[in-house]
């Protein structure tokens, strides 16, 4: 009897199913279902704000939150730590609205997920160097931010966008001179010479040059090439008062 009971007990709880979560949103208007994905992300509620910006765009596509969640989510999205979701995002919302009022901010935003992004938990442990990331990355954000200075030069984003690429040069200098650096303890000796070239002819004002140029002399002499560090000798003394 005991056994019977048992079996018809387990028989009516798999008949009833799981319980289905009910979505509280569901019978919101777009203007509640907006201020509550603002509200959730100005928190920290990063996720909860995803999915109710998602929501909003698929239940109300049109009009001025619909359009202004696809900017929104791309936020939320950079602050959830999730760059290439943000990234699409922000693509997307550039090929629908191109001449939106805040587009710029949209060209801002990218530069700026691509300025942070390659961070892990480690960068939040230990003090690294932007110059160790993917130099790809740098370039990306790079190229953004200069997108943004060359499509709107009067934004409220241009002058940080301005100081950023300051700051990005600096660092795609110093990630070429790792590599120079790196070929020159190898005794790659041309490889080094090119990649200090590399350096010369595109980074020149950034603290990278007078490196670069004594690595360069390094290389020519290894290379007995006379002439061209004769030249790299007389540049160093000319412009570094610490040149020998």
């Amino acid at each position: 009897m005991r056994v019977l009971l048992i079996l018809f007990i387990s028989l009516l709880l798999s008949a009833c199913g799981p319980v289905k979560e009910v979505d509280v949103t569901l019978a919101w208007s777009v203007e509640k279902l907006y201020h509550s994905a603002r509200s959730n992300m100005d928190e920290g509620n990063y996720l909860t704000a995803i999915e109710q910006y998602e929501n909003l765009e698929s239940r109300y596509p049109f009009g001025k939150y619909a359009t202004q969640s696809q900017l929104d989510v791309a936020y939320a999205y950079y602050k959830f730590e999730e760059p290439e979701s943000g990234i699409a995002a922000i693509e997307r919302f550039i090929k629908l609205n191109p001449r939106h009022p805040t587009v710029d901010y949209a060209y801002y935003l990218r530069g700026l997920i691509n300025f942070n992004r390659g961070g892990g938990i480690l960068d939040k442990l230990y003090d690294r160097d932007n110059s160790d990331y993917d130099k790809a990355v740098l370039l990306s954000s790079y190229d953004d931010f200069q997108l943004l200075i060359r499509r709107f030069p009067t934004s409220l984003y241009a002058a940080d966008s301005r100081q950023r690429l300051i700051y990005l040069r600096e660092q795609i200098a110093r990630a070429d001179l790792k590599v120079a650096q790196y070929y020159a303890s190898r005794d790659a000796w041309i490889a080094a010479a090119n990649r200090t070239k590399s350096i010369l002819l595109n980074y020149q004002g950034t603290a990278a040059v007078e490196i670069a140029l004594e690595i360069q002399l390094q290389a020519y002499e290894n290379l007995g090439l006379k002439d061209l560090a004769d030249d790299t000798r007389r540049i160093i003394k000319l412009n570094y008062s610490n040149g020998s």
